[in-house]
């Protein structure tokens, strides 16, 4: 049975920067060569499978075996709903459903910019980061912010901005899957605590971004929008992350947000109708921003339809009155045992599972997908070469991502399994309950390194959960902050910001995007030390683990 040693090198300091060797190979090789995701983690893991046989004397066969798991995890519960959910999003792009709701969306908003930047960067870039992640908020909404009189670079940078508070549930829920994954803990729980997180991180940066387009006074004049998109994003969040689970809260959070949006602007218009700036417009700025959807009403609904439908089948499907998530076909696991435990080969500590559960939330967005698609082939919207163009554009556009997706996380089970995570998280416990506020910036730094969220939470989450277990923190804080810190560090990704600059002008320019996203990064990451710290002193009970 192998058994985990903490301090292989008999020098703690030592073997903790022999533990950081594979997680600063990964990200030299993103952010200083530039390399493809891809290759750079299938090195990153062969480098750690190396260290952890090398130094931490892992066994071979059982080695290969964690990292299979990983690998089969990755690909099974990560891979498996961001492929049916950039397929739903192509299928919508293509048919030219997801035009149309652009449209009718555009034409809801009145000429005042902030009202336009909180309906398209803060709703609907929410809707977006929901459905497909990857950077592809700012490559969408952009152009429309853009179109409506703000320059490029700011343009972008609103985008950018507004796409902080929704990465967590990206690509529905990809990232708090991935966390579940390496830590072990319950889906739902980790689901309920970022929420808990996100829904107070939610109520800053409605206010930074009328701020950036309209000035402190504009700001001050349209407090009603901040409010109500932020509370109506909390409001369509919070309780689906808390009581559903990770895959629908960002859907769901922009939807009520769009609804409570329209309906203030039913009753309460800003005094004055300003353009970007702050400058309010003349009656020919406000023609020309005076804008027709010239849709019918059936065309409304088929518009809105596929949404519905997504959210009915996974609502269905993956709440906790579900019992398809739970049917299991069948469980591998490697086995150790854990430095300085009494754990037998009869009763191990250590593991790195896959479970292939068939019925998991990817194969739920895979059903709402075929009724969406057989509905638009009875419509006459969908057809067998359009089909196929939806296939091949998807795998265009995913190969590189469906690779990282099975190499981070064998580099994250073999990092966990072998004892390299044990052993930072003892180094690190040495910060006492001052790692609080360094959580959150491991998150940062690792999603502005890696572009990914779900990949930090890969290579950290379990080291997080480590920390906490040996400060005695209540075991989801740490990881929870992970998650929410990487949220923060997206807006200077240079992996998420060549996707999102790819409908600017700024193409391969990403290096004067990055510097302009900066300042506010920090600010809200600032913002989250101090929720983080109040969660601690305040809020223990959200972090805590269900009673079993």
């Amino acid at each position: 049975m192998f058994t985990q040693v903490i301090d292989p090198l008999g020098n703690l300091t030592l073997t903790c920067l022999v533990a950081l060797i594979p997680v600063v190979f990964l990200l030299v090789l993103l952010a200083v060569f530039r390399a493809p995701a891809w290759i750079a983690v299938m090195a990153g893991s062969l480098v750690t499978f190396l260290l952890a046989m090398w130094v931490w004397r892992m066994p071979f066969d059982v080695g290969s075996q964690a990292f299979l798991n990983g690998a089969a995890t990755g690909m099974w519960n990560v891979n498996w709903i961001t492929f049916w959910g950039l397929i739903l999003f192509n299928t919508l792009s293509l048919t030219g459903l997801f035009e149309n709701f652009r449209r009718w969306l555009i034409a809801q908003g009145s000429a005042d910019v902030r009202v336009q930047t909180m309906l398209f960067a803060w709703a609907f870039g929410a809707l977006l980061e929901g459905l497909v992640g990857f950077g592809y908020p700012w490559a969408v909404v952009a152009p429309i912010l853009i179109s409506l009189g703000i320059s490029d670079l700011n343009a972008i940078r609103v985008a950018a901005i507004a796409n902080n508070a929704p990465v967590s549930y990206g690509a529905l829920g990809a990232p708090i899957i991935g966390l579940a994954a390496v830590t072990g803990y319950p889906l739902l729980a980790l689901s309920g605590s970022i929420g808990s997180v996100v829904a107070v991180l939610a109520l800053l940066p409605p206010w930074v971004l009328l701020y950036l387009v309209s000035g402190r006074a504009g700001m001050w004049s349209a407090w009603p929008l901040a409010v109500v998109g932020s509370l109506g994003y909390i409001l369509g969040q919070y309780p689906v992350a808390v009581y559903m689970g990770p895959y629908l809260p960002d859907v769901t959070g922009s939807i009520v947000c769009f609804a409570a949006l329209l309906l203030l602007l039913k009753f309460w218009q800003p005094s004055a109708i300003l353009g970007y700036g702050g400058v309010p417009l003349d009656a020919a700025a406000l023609a020309q921003h005076k804008r027709d959807h010239g849709l019918s009403p059936g065309e409304v609904v088929q518009a809105w339809l596929p949404f519905a439908i997504l959210l009915v089948v996974v609502a269905l499907w993956t709440g906790p009155w579900s019992p398809l998530p739970k049917v299991s076909w069948f469980k591998t696991a490697a086995m150790a045992c854990a430095a300085g435990s009494a754990c037998t080969a009869a009763k191990p500590d250590v593991s790195a599972v896959f479970n292939f559960a068939p019925w998991v939330g990817g194969t739920a967005i895979l059903v709402a997908w075929a009724l969406v698609a057989a509905w638009l082939f009875a419509i006459g919207k969908l057809t067998g070469d359009l089909l196929g163009q939806v296939f091949r554009k998807t795998f265009t556009q995913m190969w590189g991502a469906l690779l990282v997706g099975v190499f981070i996380f064998g580099l994250a089970y073999v990092f966990n399994f072998s004892g390299m995570a044990a052993s930072l998280a003892k180094g690190f416990a040495s910060l006492g309950t001052a790692f609080i506020v360094v959580a959150p910036i491991l998150g940062f730094i690792g999603v502005a390194l890696s572009g990914s969220n779900t990949s930090t939470n890969a290579m950290f989450g379990k080291f997080q959960a480590l920390v906490g277990a040996q400060l005695g923190l209540p075991p989801l804080l740490l990881p929870t902050l992970n998650s929410v810190g990487a949220e923060i560090g997206k807006p200077i990704a240079p992996q998420t910001a060549s996707v999102g600059v790819s409908t600017s002008r700024f193409v391969r320019k990403e290096g004067d995007v990055i510097r302009h996203n900066m300042g506010w990064t920090f600010v809200l990451l600032a913002y989250l030390i101090v929720i983080a710290v109040a969660f601690h002193f305040l809020q223990p009970a959200s972090m805590t683990l269900p009673a079993p």
